[in-house]
């Protein structure tokens, strides 16, 4: 029909309905404004790993190619997350068994934005993107340390008690 009308017949009545448009740009097709959306995975952004290994798991994007790059030509994010979660501790343990009790094991790879779910929360940890990078992939030595960096700015974020969601296993 013109003008961005359909007819709709409901039992004995014929009413019009008219199709909703885009705010921005007036556009009929809903497909077409999703060049107007707003970007929201940014670095410090927590997200749940979808698939993979780390299903299921919290992970921070420390840096993110929403425009894809040469080797992956769709979005994607660096994202560094929490692979073991620290076991809970009481005031009864003592230091050693509470030290132990509280590392964190952690990963970080390179994560199609489909595979990854935003929440509403964000993490602002210094993360240090010299080492935390993906030239880190290409050696192990390089892993290793970038692994190393994540590991304890995680741990040190949780010892201060801040952003205890991140720090907890997701259940559902």
């Amino acid at each position: 029909m013109p003008n961005g009308r359909s007819i709709v017949a409901s039992r004995d009545r014929i009413f019009t309905r008219e199709r909703s448009s885009c705010i921005c740009c007036s556009s009929l097709n809903s497909l077409s404004c999703y060049v107007h959306m707003g970007k929201f995975m940014k670095p410090g952004r927590v997200v749940l790993v979808l698939s993979g290994r780390y299903a299921g798991k919290k992970a921070v994007i420390v840096r993110n190619y929403d425009e894809g790059s040469n080797d992956r030509p769709y979005g994607h994010a660096l994202v560094a997350g929490v692979a073991r979660y620290p076991l809970k501790v009481t005031k009864a343990m003592g230091k050693k068994r509470m030290k132990k009790r509280s590392r964190i094991k952690t990963f970080f790879k390179v994560t199609n934005y489909n595979h990854m779910m935003p929440t509403r929360y964000s993490v602002d940890v210094p993360i240090d993107k010299n080492v935390v990078n993906k030239d880190a992939f290409k050696d192990a030595a390089h892993r290793r340390k970038a692994r190393g960096e994540v590991k304890q700015k995680f741990e040190e974020r949780y010892q201060t008690g801040k952003n205890r969601w991140f720090f907890q296993k997701l259940r559902f």
